[in-house]
């Protein structure tokens, strides 16, 4: 038989003789899955990973500045590098933008920090 005779009988096949030729398949010959490289599902695996790296970079929110105001503006005064006014209108504009471009452990460190003196923030 031709592999173009096998692919034309394997294509009438209903679903209950396809799962009664894998199973003989698997009992018989010990074949369970065949697998053919698919460029497609390779590039899908790129571009999850791609998708993995980007996020991996996070920009760091300001949401609420708390009870403690004054304790916020100084510790944004730290974080950014900014002037007293400068940390001052960040928290009063809140939500608002503290620092981008970090990385997942620098985000979390300055998250902890900035709930200690109970403020909150978010990455995105």
């Amino acid at each position: 038989m031709k592999t173009k005779d096998l692919a034309k009988e394997l294509v009438k096949l209903t679903v209950l003789e396809i799962n009664d030729l894998s199973k003989i398949l698997k009992d018989k010959y010990g074949i369970e899955e065949l697998t053919v490289p698919n460029p497609q599902i390779n590039n899908k695996k790129k571009e999850k990973k791609e998708i993995k790296k980007k996020r991996e970079i996070f920009d760091l929110y300001l949401k609420s500045s708390g009870n403690s105001k004054l304790a916020t503006i100084k510790l944004i005064k730290n974080i950014t590098g900014k002037g007293l006014k400068e940390s001052k209108d960040i928290v009063d504009s809140a939500p608002s933008l503290l620092k981008n471009n970090l990385n997942k452990t620098e985000a979390d460190l300055l998250i902890k920090e900035l709930e200690t003196i109970g403020a909150i923030a978010e990455l995105k």
